[in-house]
């Protein structure tokens, strides 16, 4: 039985860090020790993001760290996995000798193989089909309490001209609805009360394996599962929804009311740059249909800004779509040119100082949108889920606030962390809202 200790770093995004979960189930059950902090480990995993520049300097900063300890006689092996592995692993071998080795996206249900190998030989590989089915693996939960992430489809087959996911994860694999049912039930059965669904894309999960849309029926099936309080959904496409979804959505009690849907620009000569289906005018239309069918409805998206071709008309057409629309969360990205897609070669470029000031722009003008939101919520009573404390106060979040991204309640009470309080909502501060937990009568 193996006594080592592993220890692993987590970058990047939610369905990353489902991964990571996975690789430490994985190492668990083969008896490793799991240990928090790198420095005395046997190994350290290093489970990158490669996406955009940022995420990338992020993974070699934490690489070079690792590195320095292993050069101290702290740390023994470095074993990097994850994107940044698939997309770069000749860059890797060639430029950071101190990795003892690396395992592509194909191949996170090898890690216990490639722990042994490394910790025998010095050296491991092991870079499977990226377009395989999706491997059915435990978790040992790194989220929490009270909630986790269900991923069920990985892989991305838009081809948004910006985006290097799909060359780097592979085409669309949709998860069997069987085995995220019984997932999901193993999840409500330790505790959870709120899955947050995640894929690159989950408006399209079930058209390769049952030939059509399946996410209503997937919802619904998950909502049968006794112990699930909240059903949060990321990311849907503004091109895939069709009305048996948005009925779902909006008679389905345990949806909560908040949708992720990223749509990147406004302006239809962009949006056609980006190679993204559907025009500027439907893309109002779908958040007015859905403003209309499911009230109370909170909005999030995700916006590029400075694109190749986006001049001042371009941009100020997203502003003011912003202006019209209300939605109440946005991230906001300047454009990071990506090499081997489409649009790192385009003309047009737009320089990246400009690119950086129109993000800050829009999260200024987000910031107000943002501000008014959080006042009408002033004096409301809302169902929160209490994720920990911070002094006297206990943490939550509200059915508006998605974990990691949005903001946090703050409220005075007695509530347990991983179960539901009643808050009244009583001030706002700095986008978070601050409460006090009341009595039901």
């Amino acid at each position: 039985m193996a006594n080592e200790r592993i220890a692993l770093i987590s970058l990047g995004c939610a369905k990353n860090q489902v991964n990571s979960e996975q690789m430490l189930c994985l190492l668990d059950g083969a008896g490793y020790t799991l240990v928090s902090d790198p420095d005395g480990a046997d190994a350290v995993i290093i489970n990158t993001c490669g996406f955009i520049d940022a995420a990338k300097l992020e993974a070699i900063d934490n690489i070079l760290e690792m590195a320095a300890l292993k050069a101290e006689g702290r740390l023994g092996k470095i074993i990097v996995t994850g994107c940044l592995s698939e997309r770069y692993r000749a860059e890797i071998r060639a430029e950071l000798p101190e990795v003892d080795a690396l395992v592509g996206v194909g191949s996170f249900a090898e890690i216990v193989p490639v722990v042994q190998e490394t910790l025998l030989t010095g050296r491991a590989e092991r870079f499977g089909d990226k377009n395989a089915p999706v491997d059915e693996v435990g978790r040992c939960l790194t989220s929490g309490p009270g909630w986790a992430y269900l991923k069920i489809a990985e892989g991305c087959d838009n081809r948004c001209a910006f985006c290097a996911i799909p060359s780097i994860r592979g085409r669309y694999r949709s998860r069997p609805m069987e085995n995220i049912v019984a997932e999901a039930r193993a999840l409500a059965e330790s505790g959870v009360k709120e899955l947050v669904v995640i894929a690159q894309d989950i408006t399209r999960y079930g058209t390769d394996l049952y030939g059509r849309r399946s996410l209503a029926m997937l919802c619904r099936r998950l909502s049968e599962i006794e112990g699930v309080t909240w059903i949060r959904l990321h990311y849907l496409y503004p091109d895939q929804f069709d009305d048996a979804l948005i009925d779902e959505i909006a008679e389905n009690e345990k949806i909560v009311k908040y949708l992720d849907i990223p749509i990147q620009h406004i302006d239809d000569a962009i949006l056609k740059r980006m190679n993204r289906r559907g025009s500027g005018g439907e893309i109002r239309t779908l958040l007015q249909t859905l403003r209309r069918r499911i009230p109370g409805l909170v909005l999030r998206t995700s916006l590029i800004t400075g694109l190749p071709g986006e001049g001042e008309p371009e941009f100020e057409a997203l502003c003011a779509f912003l202006r019209e629309a209300r939605i109440e969360r946005v991230g906001v990205f300047p454009f990071s040119p990506e090499e081997g897609t489409p649009a790192a070669e385009m003309p047009d470029r737009v320089d990246e100082e400009t690119a950086q000031h129109r993000a800050e722009l829009i999260l200024e003008l987000q910031a107000e949108i943002m501000d008014e939101f959080c006042g009408r919520q002033v004096g409301q009573v809302l169902d929160v889920l209490c994720t920990g404390t911070d002094g006297a106060y206990r943490t939550g979040r509200s059915y508006a606030d998605s974990p990691e991204v949005d903001g946090t309640v703050y409220f005075e009470g007695s509530c347990p962390p991983g179960m539901f309080a009643r808050v009244e909502i009583t001030g706002v501060m700095d986008g978070d809202l601050l409460g006090r937990e009341v009595e039901e009568t």
